[in-house]
């Protein structure tokens, strides 16, 4: 989203464009560490969760290292401890974000930043895709593929997450 009339990239203010660089970087690095972990194909929505979810963390925990390079590296862990099975990443994530809508409010202005953060959070709660029941037990214990057993519904996080932290390891 870009808005008109709120200080530019340049610190003008003179009604110039806003480009939502924050929420940029982070949805460029998630989507170069889910392609280089080619875990599935980037046209799926499996990768747009993935993404986003991983987009999400990014963007949230950032620092303030910014877009050079070291950021991303030191990053890793933290990625990687946020997004691990047993932390309660959906509440973190429901925490800064009304930590940022309270920001925002104050603030003077639009911030596209957090309307792209939001729009995402928004598309992976709201969003089921189908896929394996890793709950299922295999009837009659015969062996079947991952497209021939029983599926369910997921809310798009709770597939998008662990693929995110996948790629993150197999970064």
């Amino acid at each position: 989203m870009l808005h008109r009339g709120q200080e530019g990239t340049d610190g003008t203010g003179d009604g110039e464009l806003v480009v939502p660089m924050a929420w940029l970087y982070a949805e460029y690095i998630a989507d170069e560490l889910l392609r280089t972990g080619d875990l599935m194909p980037p046209t799926s929505f499996e990768f747009r969760a993935g993404r986003d979810a991983l987009a999400l963390t990014i963007f949230l925990s950032d620092t303030g290292d910014g877009p050079n390079g070291i950021g991303v590296v030191s990053q890793l862990e933290t990625w990687l401890s946020l997004t691990a099975y047993d932390q309660p990443w959906q509440d973190w994530v429901r925490e800064r974000m009304a930590d940022l809508s309270a920001r925002s409010a104050r603030a003077d202005g639009p911030d596209p930043d957090r309307d792209l953060a939001a729009e995402a959070w928004r598309w992976l709660e709201e969003t089921e895709l189908l896929a394996p029941d890793l709950d299922a037990v295999p009837g009659g214990g015969a062996v079947v593929g991952e497209d021939d057993g029983p599926k369910v519904w997921t809310p798009a996080w709770q597939l998008g997450l662990p693929l995110g932290h996948l790629a993150i390891h197999l970064f």
